[in-house]
């Protein structure tokens, strides 16, 4: 008969034909003993203190906050006349769609809503093996394409079928064989996950400059450096700071901080996950005949006929990139739940373990910001403490997490470190949203080459009840 395991009240011992499982978090020691660990409690509930606009902001930038808010929510049809030009390719058609956790600006939501996506308005994809109902919104990239590198994002969705996009008979890329579609163990080996990073806050994150990053880098450098936490802004060695090509200036937006500004980092989405080409980005990424419905670029400058003249001279409205880019500049950061005893403890656990050495718990704002409404400062930007839990630095995170692409002076293995705040209401952890749980997303940062081992083996030492602690200061973020 076939053996199987008992775990019953904390123990596990052999047995046959039976399996009882306590209804506890358990890892199992070597002697056939296991041990109780902590818990992620999930999402937490209440007030989603986020979604909303920075403090501060004067008349003007509050305007363009909710024009850049409803630009957001669009949602995108294949002419232009319905909101600038779906694909031909695309992931999803609106950027809400990808950024909604816990409201608007923030991450993937727990349902996923390229289901819909795929087959709206006659469209006739097939939902990928490796996007699910209940899964996080995912992008995927191929490491290689016809045995060259590539890297690039290959989008899920053709507009092929959709009753706007009469002619059009592209294909989907080929995404086989599946694997198991939370993880993506077992399927195309080619194939890498990203998911969306949450924008609340990214003004702020824009808004610091570049001396701050590079002294926080260089504080406690003794202890970070015993701990295997190091790296040189001007090398492609580990914990570098990703150079932006253009100008040599620290970028800091994106998984690899492979993006420079949020307008940068807009322009780019809005051309790749949606397809829409834009006055930075202003080619379609599939030309083929009989799939191109609109001028390029589909999104510019609109140019209305100023009122009293004679059609000489003209007023320009904004762009949906610069829309998207206030929206985000202006967005609050998520405010954190009310602390408790266990939470305080776990915060200075999370300090004394060396999380915050990567995870930095704050930065400062420069002195003098424009919002991009004025030429004059923004008192919503300028000076303020960004409490964002990230260096905004790439470090090495070791064979476990890498995901073989190189974007900048971001390497295979390296990633931003990424920013915690809002962390207690986000579904789905690290880069291609592999997990659910804090637990796993920290024990994650374990394996070979990365800069986070000597942390985790801290992490791992502690008492379950500190462990727990930790996490409940997480999701109190």
């Amino acid at each position: 008969m076939e053996a199987t395991v008992i775990i019953f009240r904390g123990w596990v011992c052999a047995s046959v034909g039976v399996v009882v499982i306590a209804a506890l978090s358990l890892s199992v020691g070597a002697c056939g003993q296991s041990k109780p660990g902590p818990i992620d409690p999930g999402v937490r509930g209440g007030a989603s203190g986020a979604g909303g606009p920075l403090k501060g902001l004067t008349a003007d930038e509050t305007a363009f906050f909710q024009d850049g808010q409803t630009r957001f929510a669009e949602v995108d049809g294949v002419t232009k006349g319905a909101n600038n030009g779906l694909g031909p390719r695309f992931n999803s058609n609106q950027c809400m769609s990808c950024h909604a956790q816990p409201e608007e600006g923030g991450s993937s939501p727990a349902q996923n809503p390229q289901i819909a996506v795929a087959t709206f308005n006659g469209a006739k994809n097939t939902v990928p093996w490796f996007v699910t109902a209940k899964g996080p919104v995912r992008e995927a990239r191929f490491k290689k394409s016809n045995g060259v590198s590539d890297g690039s994002v290959h989008d899920l969705f053709v507009i092929t079928g959709r009753a706007d996009a009469v002619g059009c008979n592209i294909a989907q890329p080929d995404f086989l064989p599946a694997g198991n579609p939370v993880t993506g163990k077992g399927g195309n080996p080619n194939i890498i996950f990203r998911i969306p990073t949450p924008v609340f806050g990214a003004g702020l994150i824009e808004s610091i400059p570049d001396s701050a990053i590079l002294a926080n880098k260089q504080a406690n450098a003794t202890v970070k450096s015993a701990m295997g936490i190091y790296g040189h802004a001007n090398a492609f060695l580990s914990g570098n700071v990703n150079r932006n090509a253009n100008d040599g200036t620290i970028s800091r937006f994106g998984w690899k901080a492979q993006n420079k500004s949020l307008l940068l980092f807009s322009s780019e989405a809005y051309n790749v996950e949606m397809g829409v080409t834009n006055q930075l980005f202003t080619q379609e990424r599939d030309e083929t005949p009989g799939c191109l419905f609109n001028a390029t670029p589909e999104d510019t400058l609109h140019f209305t006929v100023a009122a009293g003249s004679s059609g000489g001279s003209s007023a320009a409205v904004l762009s949906d990139i610069e829309g998207f880019s206030n929206f985000m500049r202006m967005l609050a950061p998520p405010a954190p739940a009310p602390a408790t005893p266990s939470s305080e403890k776990g915060r200075a656990t999370f300090a004394k373990i060396g999380c915050a050495h990567c995870h930095t718990p704050s930065l400062t704002t420069g002195p003098m910001i424009a919002s991009g409404s004025s030429t004059s400062p923004s008192v919503a930007l300028s000076n303020q403490k960004a409490n964002l839990y990230s260096d905004l630095l790439v470090h090495h995170m070791g064979k476990g997490l890498a995901d073989g692409i190189t974007q900048g002076g971001a390497g295979p293995d390296e990633f931003r470190t990424a920013p915690l705040w809002g962390v207690g209401q986000r579904v789905f952890f690290l880069h291609d949203g592999r997990t659910s749980n804090l637990v796993e997303a920290i024990r994650e940062h374990w394996s070979h080459g990365s800069e986070a081992n000597r942390v985790i083996e801290y992490f791992n030492k502690l008492s379950v009840g500190e462990k727990q602690e930790v996490i409940d200061f997480l999701r109190t973020l």
